[in-house]
């Protein structure tokens, strides 16, 4: 039975649609009693992020355990420290087009350099 009893606030199957996510993301407001990895470890789910005090944290599942790692496994282009400054501006569409704008930036100086 691989019923959790949690519920992510965001979830994506990367390339395939599946039963269970491979990216779960959490938002972090107070300490819960539940550990939510044990119940994700359960779903199978391949990466867990917690927004937390402004910044994210990723654990991949290896095994039989979470790791903390630096960088998505799932999304290693993705520049969470970027990402991170828009998370919680108040005009969502302003910090979508933002963010957008920064990703065609670096890309196009990185084929510049």
């Amino acid at each position: 039975d691989k019923q959790g009893g949690t519920e992510p606030d965001e979830s994506y199957c990367i390339e395939t649609d599946k039963e269970f996510p491979d990216l779960a993301i959490e938002v972090v407001v107070t300490s819960g009693s539940i550990n939510k990895l044990a119940v994700y470890k359960k779903l199978s789910v391949k990466e867990v992020w917690f927004w937390q005090n402004n910044q994210f944290y990723i654990h991949h599942l290896r095994g039989d355990e979470y790791k903390e790692i630096l960088i998505s496994e799932l999304l290693p282009n993705l520049n969470l420290t970027l990402l991170s400054q828009y998370v919680t501006r108040s005009d969502t569409l302003e910090a979508i087009l933002e963010f957008r704008n920064q990703i065609r930036q670096s890309l196009i100086k990185s084929t510049n350099d």
